[in-house]
């Protein structure tokens, strides 16, 4: 990443607060200040594997730092609306704190909310209280100008998450065990993987005797799953968020060029010969997943997504985590792309305060994701447990990285064991550089459970460097607060006039040589030249603070 340091920190004082809490030393717990714990009222997102309010993780954080948590959760489905609706409310809570994966607000909410007094500027606090976070922001001066919006005001932090794995989330993995038993070699170009596909669909290679195969199939969330940039990366550039194309420092919409109505024509063409699952355009991550897990024989021959565990179990005693293997950028008639964004990072805030929280309890807010910017309290949190989820390194374990010191070792979880609700998983998230990544122990066998992100690193090597020479930095690009809502709504209805009428495309609903030309006057009357202006605006923005940098 190139290095942003972003000019203009603003410290907003807090002389009330110092005045009432004048004595308030970080190290000792509030509650003995206070009496009894602090109430703190938090909206997150539901999850099967946990039970927010009994989880180890949040009982020892709420004893370390004298906090009781008053949880507002909902379920992943409809989570982003029900946010948005809890503000518009009025009746939201102190913080929220969000699995980013699943959703969290975006820049041009960050700045709204930020600007109307919602979302409460943490620059002083994390100043006063939070000298773990002041250390990460020093370490890594593009997480700072991550955070940091153009008015200098810090309103949320996002995940910071230097994952290699990440970085290039649109693979795709194929069953090798098929490849070998029709005696096919793995693609490397988009013809090469649609005779692989129609082996995978006419050759019987799961052996029932019933062409039950499905031969591709994907998701529509946000983990790498959807099968169309893979797909299109090898006629042009598919970001699959901003679908904005950079060359020679000029911004362009890639969904509006030749090379993409010639990646449809090839996509539909696969969908034509029942290639590509039509459940891919439509289903949920369960769904996919009951793919890949069939219960009875094995049907799925391909699946687009950021990790096979996404559909497929990689856990102890699995039965075909091992089966699937990552196939290469393909070579298209115009590129070999693969999606990239700067370690795993997702412009926006997982975490803010509202104006809602106490003096009180905005101190402690900030004190606990302190603790979750060192090593032990990422551990804990994203993980579990020492001794029940993680354990100390034992002689001759190896990290994942190759110059690193073991600091971690996983605990397996037992075949049929129930959850053990001891970690926040994803909602912990919040620091994981990679001297904190490279310390986990990592199995030298990549196929067994403890051995998958060496696996995923391995396979992360096929799509190194696949990426374009020049590329929108959406992960260090703030727009212009006054541009800001109207950019997001922009998006917004061109993203979605974008991916609904790709798939009326692949499904025959719209006609690619009738329908090519009315596709393209409606982007341009949703405002799409409006749209790569402002984009291009900061783009030049970010260009100018980064050559001065230098």
């Amino acid at each position: 990443m190139k290095k942003l340091i972003r000019s203009g920190f603003v410290a907003i004082s807090l002389i009330a607060l110092s005045a009432s809490i004048t004595a308030c030393d970080p190290s000792n717990s509030i509650e003995e200040k206070s009496g009894k714990p602090i109430p703190i009222s938090v909206f997150a997102q539901e999850d099967a594997a946990y039970d927010w309010k009994t989880n180890d993780f949040s009982r020892l954080v709420e004893d370390k730092f004298g906090v009781s948590f008053e949880w507002k959760a909902v379920p992943y489905e409809g989570a982003k609306e029900k946010r948005q609706i809890s503000l518009a409310s009025g009746n939201y809570p102190d913080t929220y704190l969000l699995t980013s994966y699943i959703d969290q607000f975006s820049q041009a909410d960050v700045i709204r909310y930020g600007k109307q007094g919602i979302f409460y500027p943490l620059n002083d606090l994390i100043d006063r209280y939070a000298p773990h976070i002041k250390e990460a922001f020093d370490k890594e001066p593009g997480l700072k100008a991550l955070n940091t919006a153009p008015d200098g005001n810090i309103y949320g932090l996002a995940a910071f998450s230097d994952c290699f794995h990440c970085s290039y989330p649109n693979k795709l993995w194929l069953n090798s065990k098929w490849l070998k038993k029709l005696n096919l070699s793995m693609p490397e170009t988009t013809e090469q993987l649609r005779t692989v596909l129609r082996a995978f669909k006419n050759g019987d290679p799961n052996g029932n005797g019933i062409a039950d195969e499905i031969p591709l199939s994907g998701s529509t969330e946000d983990f790498g799953v959807r099968v169309l940039p893979y797909l299109m990366n090898g006629f042009v550039y598919d970001d699959d968020r901003t679908y904005l194309n950079v060359k020679d420092g000029q911004v362009s919409l890639a969904a509006d060029k030749q090379e993409w109505k010639e990646g449809l024509a090839y996509v539909k063409s696969l969908y034509d010969e029942g290639l590509i699952d039509p459940g891919a355009f439509t289903q949920n991550a369960d769904a996919f997943r009951q793919l890949g897990e069939n219960a009875g024989a094995e049907i799925l021959g391909a699946g687009t997504a950021m990790h096979p565990d996404i559909f497929v179990d990689t856990g102890p005693d699995n039965r075909r985590g091992s089966d699937y293997d990552p196939a290469p950028p393909l070579h298209g008639p115009h590129a070999s792309y693969a999606v990239f964004y700067e370690s795993g990072t997702t412009p926006g805030a997982k975490f803010v305060i509202t104006d809602k929280a106490s003096p009180e309890a905005r101190i402690a807010l900030i004190r606990i994701v302190d603790y979750l910017y060192t090593p032990i309290g990422q551990a804990n949190a994203e993980v579990g447990k020492e001794g029940v989820d993680w354990r100390k390194p034992v002689a001759g374990e190896k990290a994942l990285g190759p110059d690193s010191v073991a600091e971690f070792t996983r605990i397996p979880v037992k075949v049929g064991e129930p959850p053990r609700n001891s970690g926040w998983g994803g909602m912990g998230h919040f620091y994981m550089p990679k001297t904190y990544r490279d310390s986990w122990v990592q199995d030298m066998n990549i196929y067994s459970p403890d051995g998958y992100e060496r696996r995923l690193y391995q396979a992360t090597k096929l799509y190194e460097g696949h990426e374009p020479k020049e590329l929108y930095p959406m992960w260090l690009v703030w727009l212009d607060p006054t541009n800001a809502d109207e950019a997001s709504m922009l998006q917004a209805n061109v993203k979605n006039e974008i991916d609904q009428s790709a798939l009326q495309f692949i499904t025959g609903e719209k006609n690619l040589d009738k329908d090519w030309d009315d596709y393209i006057q409606r982007l341009k009357s949703l405002g799409t030249d409006r749209y790569v202006s402002i984009m291009q605006q900061a783009y030049d923005a970010w260009a100018r603070e980064n050559e001065l940098m230098k």
